[in-house]
């Protein structure tokens, strides 16, 4: 007597995530518009309507991928900058997290930062996530400089806060597109430019312009 083998049942949290990593997968390939749910179905190897029932809309669906994307970097970056480190080394660890994540998630990169740029309502979720990395940026430094018992205005902090972000971010976008470079040299090269700055500044040394 033959026996037919029993369909066994993923757990929710399980097929959600299999369904996300199709979904960033296709998005960062296609881009939002191009891409299609039967793709992403096909993909995850389910039925459309599984993937309606469990994540939504196209829309809803893509913000899930920002969310759980943004979520997975700033979890690598806090978890690697511990507090209690000296600035340098804080920076440093935060920096090879971040190009870590990007090396190990170019995919998840493209949907953050290109395909979710410029389309809203997308573009506000990116916003979102810039101002809490910044926020985190600002907060290094301000720690550091108070250690070194000195304060700066906080729009200075700010300021200098988003140039690193933003040197950071063009500089992944690179490592994005470029699979043979290495993450953690790459970071490095970053800690090289930001920190030879950062640390000038934490021992109040500026550069003004001439005078006319």
């Amino acid at each position: 007597m033959s026996s037919v083998p029993a369909f066994k049942r993923l757990p929710r949290a399980v097929r959600e995530q299999q369904m996300l990593d199709a979904a960033v997968k296709v998005f960062s390939r296609r881009g939002f518009h191009a891409a299609s749910m039967d793709e992403i179905a096909e993909d995850a190897g389910i039925s459309k309507p599984m993937v309606y029932a469990y994540l939504g809309t196209k829309e809803e669906l893509f913000v899930a991928c920002l969310h759980r994307e943004g979520t997975r970097m700033m979890q690598a970056i806090a978890g690697a900058a511990a507090p209690d480190l000296p600035a340098d080394e804080r920076l440093w660890r935060g920096l090879r997290a971040f190009f870590g994540f990007v090396g190990a998630h170019r995919d998840g990169w493209a949907v953050l930062y290109r395909q979710a740029r410029g389309e809203q309502p997308f573009a506000g979720e990116l916003a979102t996530m810039r101002a809490r990395l910044v926020e985190v940026v600002a907060g290094m430094l301000d720690h550091a400089l108070r250690a070194e018992g000195r304060e700066i205005a906080a729009i200075d902090l700010e300021v200098v806060a988003y140039a690193l972000v933003g040197a950071t971010e063009s500089l992944a976008d690179w490592l994005a597109d470029h699979p043979e470079a290495d993450p953690e040299k790459t970071a490095t090269r970053m800690m090289n430019v930001a920190w030879l700055g950062a640390a000038q500044l934490l021992h109040g040394v500026t550069w003004r312009p001439p005078a006319d």
